[in-house]
């Protein structure tokens, strides 16, 4: 009861903190006022550390990692959006996470946190599938592999916001508006305003960094698949058995592996890579999400019935 009543209180205060910095965050981006910044970074701090100790806690009654079912998934996978936007920031790096990772732990801890998913908060006895010391291995590479995923892929549609908008500006109504609305040149900027230049800067990091990023996470992706691969020779005694979860997770790597791919060619980066980028974007949540909706195949635990 102890620890029931302090999960939630966690709940609520790291709910509480992150909506108060996503407000503050913006006003940064608007007045770039130093302290105001310093304080949405401590506020995700503390929301990093309230997360982490809700896990905790939670694993501390249940007896097992807090991995097993859609709730506490979607809590670690907030706690895996807060953990990205910190280490930049100790790491003394300037981050383009910041606008993208506070919207997503609260998106994901508020859904998490609703009405939707009542039935999963109390913690229940583990499936005999999920009793194995490859849980904790398995779906925490899985579910920071969706975070950095879903971060670079964010990053990446960001750039083609900018970079559509700047050549909607460079181009003006040229006949080749369709062929070269998302290019990545840098010619373009020889005779055109400073500020535009500074769009296409911006564009050149937020590309870095969302290679990075996708890198890091494709990592991690091959490490969780490889894992649940083991697991699953374990379990059900087939390495692969193409159910919809791992159709989806094989569909994701191959997405991603493309994206690495078109980076080997300097043509293709940029814009190019960050349209296959954006396409990973909504199949990682088919995989993650939109397969629990069908509550079928040898995943069907991670599945959930909306409550009435």
């Amino acid at each position: 009861m102890i620890f029931a009543t302090l999960e939630h209180i966690l709940t609520h205060i790291s709910f509480s903190i992150i909506s108060i910095v996503i407000p503050t965050h913006l006003m940064t981006l608007v007045y770039e006022i130093v302290g105001l910044c310093d304080s949405s970074e401590k506020g995700m701090i503390a929301t990093f550390l309230c997360i982490t100790g809700l896990l905790v806690t939670r694993w501390v009654y249940s007896g097992h990692v807090p991995l097993s079912d859609l709730y506490e998934s979607l809590m670690f996978l907030s706690w895996s959006f807060s953990l990205i936007h910190i280490v930049p920031y100790f790491r003394n790096y300037k981050s383009y996470f910041s606008t993208i990772t506070a919207p997503s732990a609260i998106l994901t801890q508020g859904f998490a946190t609703s009405g939707l998913l009542t039935k999963m908060h109390q913690s229940a006895i583990l499936v005999p599938a999920l009793q194995s010391r490859w849980l904790m291995m398995h779906v925490s590479m899985m579910l920071l592999s969706y975070a950095a995923l879903l971060c670079g892929s964010l990053l990446s549609i960001t750039l083609l916001v900018i970079t559509f908008k700047r050549n909607m500006d460079v181009i003006g109504k040229t006949k080749n508006f369709l062929i070269n609305a998302f290019s990545f040149d840098e010619t373009q900027y020889l005779n055109v305003p400073l500020r535009n230049y500074h769009r296409y800067q911006l564009t050149q990091r937020l590309d870095h960094w969302s290679y990075r990023v996708i890198g890091l996470g494709f990592t991690l992706l091959t490490i969780g698949i490889l894992s649940g691969a083991v697991w699953a020779n374990e379990a059900w005694g087939s390495y692969w058995s193409w159910d919809p979860k791992e159709t989806w997770a094989f569909i994701t790597w191959t997405v991603f592996a493309i994206y690495l791919h078109t980076r080997t060619n300097k043509n293709l980066q940029g814009a190019n890579s960050a349209i296959v980028a954006s396409m990973g974007f909504l199949i990682i949540w088919i995989c993650y999400f939109g397969v629990n909706l069908l509550g079928r195949g040898l995943h069907s635990y991670g599945s959930f019935t909306l409550n009435t």
